[in-house]
């Protein structure tokens, strides 16, 4: 056990340390990505409200009310530092313009043809937002669900999300699929990061 937490932060690294790799070199995995993605693309209107998901007046929002909720359930409950998990859990969304800005200025991969010339695609900011945004919401809200199927839903709804949003911006032509799949990696480190803090200094009772 004392393993696991390296081997869960490990992996998505490697992964994205690879994917990164193969992005910048312009290698078989790349190659083989954007022919992928020229057999996906199909601009509709169904795919855009999917990737709308992703932006930060939609996802940031719901974060905020889970700090909100979670802040003040804990502050009624009497418990110690009631504060720490939602600031930490805004400080975590505040990292991921912090680190993703500078990967895209640095690799400056472009897009898919429908978007024209330019670059600062790679890593894919919206993956990357709706991510920490909702899978930090999920950690706040969970410890206060009594109900194991409130807990799985709320789980559930997470997955859904993130799915939709990677699905819209790959089938809309707005990322390549290998953006979204680095941001997820990322992303998984960043939340087993905020997991391992949260289960390490977190005070909160369970719900009675």
């Amino acid at each position: 056990m004392r393993g696991r937490p390296t081997l869960l932060l490990g992996l998505p690294a490697l992964l994205f340390a690879l994917i990164t790799w193969q992005v910048t070199a312009h290698g078989p995995l790349a190659r083989a990505d954007e022919r992928l993605s020229d057999r996906l693309v199909h601009p509709a209107r169904v795919w855009e409200l999917l990737a709308d998901l992703g932006n930060i007046t939609v996802a940031v929002p719901v974060l905020a009310a889970a700090l909100v909720y979670a802040a003040v359930r804990a502050r009624r409950a009497g418990v110690h530092r009631w504060w720490l998990p939602s600031t930490a859990a805004a400080v975590l969304m505040a990292v991921v313009p912090a680190v993703i800005v500078p990967l895209k200025e640095l690799i400056a991969r472009s897009g898919p043809p429908v978007m024209g010339p330019g670059n600062g695609y790679y890593p894919s900011g919206h993956t990357a937002t709706a991510a920490v945004a909702y899978g930090a919401a999920t950690l706040l809200l969970l410890p206060w669900l009594r109900p194991t199927g409130a807990r799985r839903a709320l789980l559930i709804a997470c997955a859904t999300l993130n799915a939709a949003v990677v699905t819209g911006l790959v089938l809309r032509g707005y990322h390549w699929p290998l953006d979204v799949v680095a941001s997820w990696c990322l992303c998984a480190v960043l939340l087993y990061s905020l997991w391992l803090f949260l289960a390490r200094t977190s005070d909160r009772p369970q719900p009675k």
